[in-house]
């Protein structure tokens, strides 16, 4: 199976029945976690109950990109505590915390960390990080396997580097949490949809993210569909895309 689902696609907080940024991404057998934000743990234990993934890539530090890896830690500890830790591939910053969040048990006696920024191999995938504009620290990541490229922002304002991260890929995620114009303001740290469309030029099709709770996502597709000549799917919990 090579697929992507959608365990969540709010940003900042997720509105009711949904969560906050999650993706399971599968190849072969080979099952990796692109974030785990506020409430997407639940909706990855619909798929793996006792949280049985192969790793987990953060893209940064923010609670609605990485605070339901702690929980996903309490899973691991309880449900299977002989099982080896989990490589957790992710910036310094979300040590400190998952740690702030429980220190007991460390989360480094779960998980194995490594610095995204020097991630080069996940399994099958190779990987290729960027570091793009945001107010943390973040690397957006291009996974690549035979017949399978993913490529993922993570949190991004508007950057040449994106296009660089889409070209070719199959699968481009992408942070869209505004709407309307582009803001007059510098530095930019979030995109529009319009932005994200931009800058998924080179990509087969956009997978929109992120979104700003209680947006209207046909809104969002709208104006992504005017600057990209793909498909462009809204991201929306429990959805699941061929790869």
């Amino acid at each position: 199976m090579r697929s992507l689902t959608v365990l969540g696609s709010c940003g900042a907080w997720p509105e009711a029945g949904r969560a906050c940024a999650g993706f399971l991404l599968e190849y072969d057998g080979f099952r990796v976690v692109l974030d785990l934000g506020y409430a997407a743990l639940p909706r990855l234990l619909e798929h793996r109950p006792k949280g049985e993934v192969d790793a987990v890539v953060v893209t940064h530090q923010h609670p609605d990109h990485c605070v339901d890896v702690s929980a996903l830690a309490r899973v691991r500890y309880y449900e299977a505590p002989d099982a080896p830790p989990i490589p957790l591939h992710c910036t310094p910053g979300v040590l400190d915390v998952l740690r702030a969040l429980e220190p007991i048990p460390d989360p480094a006696t779960v998980f194995e960390f490594h610095d995204l920024a020097t991630t080069e191999q996940l399994g099958p995938f190779t990987v290729e990080t960027v570091e793009l504009p945001h107010y943390k620290t973040n690397f957006g990541v291009r996974l690549s396997a035979p017949g399978v490229s993913v490529a993922y922002t993570g949190d991004s304002g508007p950057s040449p580097d994106l296009r660089k991260l889409a070209e070719g890929t199959d699968l481009f995620i992408s942070d869209a949490t505004l709407q309307g114009p582009s803001p007059d303001t510098t530095p930019r740290y979030l995109m529009t949809a319009g932005e994200a469309g931009r800058g998924a030029r080179g990509a087969r099709r956009l997978l929109l993210t992120h979104f700003w709770p209680g947006s209207d996502r046909s809104v969002s597709v709208a104006e992504a569909e005017q600057e990209f000549d793909g498909e462009v799917i809204a991201a929306d919990e429990g959805l699941t895309i061929t790869l």
